[in-house]
C-alpha cells in the first residue's frame, strides 16, 4: 500500500446518510418536547416560508446550456439533449419549474436531492425523475464506486412482481448535497437546527392551547375541607369554564376560592419569543426577514439592498452547488470541457429603473454595451443590426492615456515651425 492510500484511506470509507438508521438521532424529539421532522417543521409558517422563498427563487432562474467559443466567449445551445430537459421539461409529468423547485425543497429539507438519470442505448439523457431523500441509501463498493440503493413505494414493486429495493450506480443518479462532513453526503439543516424549529412549534402550540381555552389561564380551586370526589369536581370545572364556555360566571359554594397558577402570555414573553424564533430560522436559511413577512425592521432605503444581499449571498451560492452538479454529473468527459451548465441570475440583480438606466448609459457611452446589449438586458427586441443595433459607440473627446498630450505636442511644434 502506497502512502497515499495510507494518507487517503478514510476517503473510501462507506458515506453515512444522514437518513440511515445510524443517524436517527438527528431527528425526534428536542429540549422543548416537540417532535420535530422534515414533514412537521414545514407546519411552521416561518419554515415553510423560508423553503417556498429559496425553492421558487431558483426554480423560476433561466437555467442554459453553454458552449464556449474559440474566441473565448460563450454561446446558448438549443440542439443538446440537455437543453430541452434543463430549459423546458426534464420529464413528461414535469416542468422544468416543477422539477428544481421539488429537488430545491428536498434539499433544504432533507440536505440532500436526487434524482434518476434515464439514458437511451446512445448514453445521451432522455430524462430526470427526482426521487424522495428519505427512501435512499448511499453507499461505496468494494472497487470505490458510489451505488445508490433506493426504496420504492409498496404499492409499486407488489403491483409489478418487483424487488423492493432498487440499486443505481452512480451514473444513473443525479445527487445535489448540501452542506455535510463528509463532501458525499449533505446534513438536513431541519436536523441541525431541531432544537430552535422545536421551540416555535412549542410556541405556537401553547398560543394555540392558550386560546382553545378561550384565553383563560389554569388554575387550582381551594376547598377548606375534604372533597369527597375531586376528580368529578374537576371535570365539572373544566366542562363549565373551559373553552368556549371561558368566560362564564362561576359560583363557588362552600367557601371554595380559586387560584390562578399559569404565567399569561404577557409575563412570560410569548410574543417576543415567537418574533425572535422567527428570526432564527430565517438565520438558518440565511432569508432576509423582509421576503417572509417580518418588516419590523425594514425600510425603504434597506429594503433593495437586502434583496440584492439575498442575490449574492444566499441564492448564489447554492446556485453554484446546483451548476457543479449539474456539470460533473449529467455532462460526459468530453463534454466537460467544452460545455457548461449556468444560472442566469442578472435579472434578480438588476436595481431601480433609474440605476439601472445610468449602468446602460456608462456602459453605452464608453463603449462596451450596444444597443441591443441593453435591450436584451431589459427583455426588448433587437434592433436590425442594419440599423446600427450592435454597433458599439465611443465618446469622441476620449483619449487614451498616452495621447493625453498628443494635440499640445503637434500644436507646438507647428507655432515653432512658423
Amino acid at each position: 500500500m502506497s502512502i497515499f492510500n495510507k494518507l487517503f484511506h478514510t476517503n473510501k470509507a462507506s458515506p453515512k446518510n444522514t437518513l440511515s438508521s445510524t443517524m436517527s438521532f438527528l431527528f425526534g424529539s428536542t429540549t422543548a418536547g416537540q417532535n420535530v421532522t422534515e414533514r412537521t417543521a414545514m407546519q411552521n409558517t416561518a419554515v415553510y416560508a423560508c423553503v417556498r422563498v429559496l425553492a421558487e427563487s431558483l426554480a423560476t432562474l433561466p437555467l442554459h446550456l453553454y458552449q464556449l467559443t474559440d474566441d473565448g466567449g460563450k454561446q446558448r445551445v438549443n440542439d443538446h439533449s440537455l437543453s430541452f430537459l434543463l430549459h423546458d421539461a426534464p420529464n413528461p409529468e414535469m416542468t422544468s419549474f416543477i422539477f428544481r423547485e421539488t429537488m430545491m425543497n428536498h434539499l433544504l429539507l432533507w440536505g440532500n436531492a436526487y434524482a434518476q438519470i434515464i439514458r437511451n442505448g446512445q448514453g445521451q439523457i432522455t430524462g430526470l425523475y427526482p426521487l424522495m431523500p428519505d427512501r435512499m441509501d448511499v453507499n461505496r463498493a468494494r472497487n470505490g464506486e458510489l451505488y445508490y440503493t433506493y426504496t420504492r413505494n409498496y404499492d409499486d414493486y407488489q403491483a409489478k412482481d418487483e424487488s423492493k429495493q432498487v440499486v443505481l450506480l452512480s451514473d444513473e443518479v443525479l445527487h445535489i448535497a448540501g452542506l455535510g462532513f463528509d463532501g458525499l453526503i449533505g446534513y438536513s439543516p431541519i436536523a441541525m437546527a431541531k432544537n430552535a424549529i422545536g421551540l416555535s412549534l412549542a410556541a405556537e402550540q401553547y398560543g394555540s392551547t392558550f386560546f382553545k381555552n378561550d384565553a383563560t389561564p389554569g388554575g387550582i380551586l381551594e376547598h377548606p375541607s375534604v372533597v369527597k370526589d375531586p376528580e368529578r369536581l374537576r371535570k365539572s370545572w373544566q366542562s363549565q369554564f373551559s373553552g368556549p364556555s371561558g368566560h362564564s360566571i362561576a359560583v363557588l359554594e362552600e367557601g371554595m376560592t380559586f387560584h390562578q397558577l399559569s404565567i399569561p402570555p404577557d409575563q412570560a414573553q410569548f410574543l417576543d419569543t415567537r418574533k425572535f424564533q422567527l428570526d432564527e430560522i430565517a438565520r438558518i436559511f440565511r432569508i432576509p426577514p423582509h421576503m417572509i413577512g417580518d418588516l419590523e425592521r425594514s425600510t425603504f432605503s434597506n429594503i433593495e439592498q437586502q434583496s440584492l444581499e439575498f442575490v449574492k449571498y444566499t441564492l448564489n451560492p447554492w446556485c453554484v452547488r446546483w451548476e457543479q452538479a449539474m456539470n460533473q454529473q449529467l455532462l460526459s468527459k468530453e463534454e466537460q470541457g467544452r460545455y457548461f451548465i449556468k444560472f442566469n441570475v442578472d435579472g434578480l440583480m438588476r436595481g431601480d429603473y433609474e440605476s439601472r438606466m445610468n449602468g446602460y448609459a456608462i456602459g453605452r457611452q464608453n463603449g462596451w454595451l450596444s444597443a441591443n446589449d441593453i435591450r436584451e438586458l431589459e427583455d426588448l427586441n433587437r434592433i436590425p443590426t442594419e440599423d446600427g443595433g450592435d454597433e458599439y459607440l465611443v465618446n469622441g473627446n476620449m483619449l487614451p492615456v498616452k495621447d493625453a498630450g498628443q494635440f499640445y505636442q503637434t500644436k507646438t511644434t507647428g507655432s515653432d515651425q512658423a
